[in-house]
């Protein structure tokens, strides 16, 4: 897996990036209550925001980690959205990018330097 600054993972599977934000993110934003997805089809840029997440104290931007073409979405969030709290890596998935250029990858954080980042 691979990280943002921002706190959302990535995670390579057959040639697609499967998105969604980390343990740490849902635990500081407490209970998630919906989930705005992209669209499938839209083009997103690197570091673009491209849905959010409100939970009962805020609303979190949720930026792609790299560009691409939104080829699936977890629809099963708009109906429990709580999949965020309850499996951040599994079930709570947000969105699948068919990757412009994987090669973006290696900009982003692996998983000591996102330990180091949510720690420091």
């Amino acid at each position: 897996m691979r990280y943002t600054k921002e706190h959302e993972w990535i995670r390579v599977e057959g040639g697609e990036a499967v998105i969604g934000i980390t343990d740490f993110a849902q635990t500081a934003l407490t209970d998630v209550v919906w989930v705005e997805l992209p669209d499938n089809g839209s083009i997103v840029s690197s570091m673009e925001s491209f849905g959010s997440v409100e939970s009962v104290k805020s609303v979190s931007e949720i930026y792609a980690p790299l560009g691409g073409e939104v080829v699936s979405v977890n629809d099963d969030l708009e109906d429990a959205p709580e999949l965020i709290n309850d499996d951040p890596y599994g079930d709570g998935w947000i969105c699948r990018i068919s990757m412009s250029d994987p090669k973006e990858l290696e900009g982003l954080l692996d998983a000591v330097s996102y330990s180091e980042l949510i720690e420091g």
